[in-house]
């Protein structure tokens, strides 16, 4: 399989980081598709995006009059290119010129994979939530705030550690895999749909891995600080989403509503903090 990368983008008033994601992923090798799916930005996104696809022919968006959430839009993004890798990149990540090909090309060796890199922010602090475990419903009901918590320390003798499942910000994976196992699921609206995606490519019997000596730049949370309660909502939303897909068939109806009141119970934990945020 070549060495040939479709990056999709989606984006949401992320104007303040967009035009250094797109720069540095022009310049970046294996690259030879950018999709920007915009959903319904009012802060100079389209001006951003236009000018980019004017200077190369490698970028087209696709700007969206409405919100239909970042699966639904990656989704857009991965059927309008055609290039045999697909990256989903986050517009507030920043990649070197080579940490694309090189994930590739450990890829390429591998064949079925989702593999991700090593996030750190502006000053080089490792992001905790990149290495992710499956919820665990179980622990949530004997401590909500216990049970949400996913993130798994790096294993630094491993250069390409195996985990459950990864930040959505970056993944690479072939569109093969992607378009086997159906691609993103719609029906989340914002969060828990990388857990899902990464959960139904180790159903497909592929690795879910991330390279630990490769690191991009995330310039976190830019499109989401303006609507904090919107995205809570929607990410105890999308967490109860994957419970009824995947586990609820499992627990007895008792068990299903207290999970349900465990996970909102967790996110009414959150409010005096978004509060104190404002």
């Amino acid at each position: 399989m070549s060495l040939a990368i479709a990056a999709i983008i989606v984006s949401y008033q992320s104007a303040s980081t967009l035009d250094g994601c797109l720069a540095r992923l022009r310049a970046a090798r294996g690259v030879v598709e950018i999709r920007v799916v915009d959903n319904g930005s009012s802060d100079g996104t389209l001006e951003i995006m236009q000018r980019h696809a004017s200077a190369d022919p490698r970028v087209r968006f696709i700007a969206n009059p409405d919100n239909p959430g970042f699966a639904a839009a990656n989704n857009q993004g991965a059927a309008d290119s055609q290039a045999p890798w697909l990256a989903f990149i986050n517009p507030d990540l920043m990649v070197d010129t080579e940490t694309l090909a090189l994930l590739c090309e450990r890829a390429i060796g591998i064949g079925d994979c989702l593999l991700g890199v090593e996030q750190v922010d502006e000053h080089g602090q490792p992001d905790a939530a990149v290495r992710r475990r499956d919820p665990d419903f179980g622990a949530m009901l004997r401590s909500p705030g216990q049970g949400a918590k996913l993130a798994i320390p790096p294993d630094p003798a491993q250069a390409l550690q195996p985990v459950p499942a990864l930040s959505g910000a970056l993944l690479l994976m072939p569109r093969a895999l992607f378009e086997r196992i159906g691609g993103w699921d719609a029906g989340y609206r914002l969060h828990a749909e990388d857990l899902d995606l990464c959960r139904r490519v180790r159903q497909a019997g592929a690795l879910v891995a991330i390279a630990n000596d490769l690191q991009v730049v995330h310039v976190r949370g830019v499109s989401s600080r303006s609507r904090p309660f919107f995205v809570e909502w929607h990410k105890h939303r999308g967490l109860w989403r994957y419970f009824r897909k995947f586990e609820a068939r499992q627990r007895s109806l008792p068990v299903q509503g207290a999970v349900f009141a465990a996970i909102w119970a967790h996110a009414l934990i959150q409010v005096p903090r978004l509060l104190r945020r404002r």
